[in-house]
């Protein structure tokens, strides 16, 4: 690390702490050329695949654009942003553990319907309607079928 002041290449560390719930690494630091202190942050650099979507377009993951669509589907649910939350951070994980440089939106989707699925049957099959583009009423009764064959019943709206 240079010092900011005097721009030698020796700097020790004095002090380090974590801060932001174990997120980030705070070091105190001193420079061995003029003796000035100066503090750091280091933070892990956490890479996510980009998406590709169904027209051949790239582009960067952005878990507010996740947040946003997951909100419309929970709307008026009783579903805390705790919960919402965890399932944003499983399908962020779920998405750097693939190790893939990209993945295709539909795989994107369908994580987010299984988040879901667990989170609320009713967002699940509003989400579901609008991502597999349901036609008519049989769709969302097939789609109702599949949730009660799973064991489970849907909520009431």
């Amino acid at each position: 690390m240079h010092c900011p002041f005097c721009a030698a290449d020796d700097t020790k560390v004095i002090d380090s702490r974590l801060v932001a719930d174990g997120g980030q690494v705070r070091r105190r630091r001193e420079c061995l050329s003029c003796g000035e202190r100066f503090t750091t942050f280091e933070t892990a650099e956490l890479v996510m695949p980009r998406i590709v979507k169904s027209d051949g377009s790239r582009e960067p993951f952005d878990d507010a654009k996740l947040r946003a669509g997951m909100l419309r589907a929970l709307e008026k649910r009783p579903v805390s942003m705790e919960d919402l939350e965890a399932a944003i951070t499983r399908i962020g994980h779920r998405l750097r553990a693939s190790g893939e440089r990209e993945l295709p939106a539909r795989e994107v989707g369908e994580l987010v319907m299984e988040e879901l699925r667990l989170l609320d049957d009713v967002a699940y099959v509003r989400f579901a309607s609008v991502y597999r583009s349901f036609q008519d009423i049989s769709d969302f009764r097939a789609e109702v079928d599949r949730l009660e064959q799973a064991g489970r019943k849907p909520a009431d709206p």
